[in-house]
């Protein structure tokens, strides 16, 4: 690799001291840090699991793999830490990698066809409430048949990669990342019978949202990746299934997903 763009949380990085090392690191060994997209060949992403999300669907056209490096406190995608930035600049100038192919979603509202209507996450699409903490009352479907009518606070539509994010926090399973399914989780239902279903990656699933029950309007968020919001209304649908994009992930350690679990769920 020789050309590398690199997006930082200037939160997490706020005078660009990380930033600019990683900068001179590169280019001292004779690579180059551009904002050509068209050279680009590895987005170095500084920051968290959300920055690193956010990076994943505003580039998806790309087709370049992502390098998390971790400058909160916990991440699952962002595999490298503070200590360990010069190891890792030192695996990719020498090209010891591998590339983990990692599914999306892709979210359509009310059948558009229109591209740019459509939404894309690499974690999750959850359906929320605009009024906190008010139950809201919607459909799933699957493949076109009613799956179940939900009472609940939301719902997750969620990857494996997202499996240990908001469906992890909602009870939901762990999945090992690279595996192709969908993941539905309920938030907090209003039921003793509904619990997580594990789809394959082939089916397509439908939000429907309806009326509450008192059979007044109801207003919703569609939530992709903890960022982007779409409003829904009664009547309205979201079809969600497995999108034609991926994120490729650079992997640098031999550590398993099982290692990761278990010293993250220690910490």
């Amino acid at each position: 690799m020789n050309y590398f763009y690199i997006i930082t949380n200037q939160t997490k990085d706020p005078d660009n001291k990380m930033t600019e090392y990683i900068i001179n690191y590169l280019e001292k060994n004779g690579k180059f840090c551009t904002d050509d997209l068209k050279l680009v060949e590895c987005v170095l992403v500084l920051g968290g699991d959300g920055t690193l999300l956010r990076a994943a669907t505003d580039l998806a056209h790309v087709n370049v793999p992502f390098l998390g490096i971790n400058m909160g406190s916990m991440g699952f995608l962002a595999e490298v830490d503070r200590t360990g930035i010069e190891k890792a600049l030192d695996m990719l100038i020498a090209d010891e990698f591998e590339i983990e192919s990692r599914m999306m979603l892709l979210g359509v509202i009310n059948d558009q066809k229109n591209p740019s209507s459509h939404n894309r996450a690499l974690n999750d699409v959850v359906i929320l409430g605009k009024v906190s903490m008010k139950l809201i009352n919607f459909n799933v479907y699957v493949n076109g048949l009613l799956l179940k009518r939900y009472t609940a606070d939301g719902m997750i539509v969620s990857t494996p990669t997202g499996s240990t994010g908001y469906n992890l926090s909602a009870g939901g399973p762990i999945v090992e990342p690279n595996a192709e399914l969908i993941l539905i989780t309920p938030l907090n239902p209003h039921s003793l019978h509904s619990r997580s279903v594990v789809l394959s990656a082939a089916d397509e699933i439908t939000i429907e949202i309806t009326k509450d029950k008192y059979g007044q309007e109801q207003q919703v968020d569609a939530v992709f990746d903890g960022g982007r919001r779409i409003s829904l209304a009664t009547g309205d649908r979201i079809k969600i299934s497995k999108s034609e994009k991926t994120t490729a992930i650079l992997k640098l350690s031999t550590t398993n997903f099982l290692e990761i679990l278990q010293r993250k769920m220690i910490d």
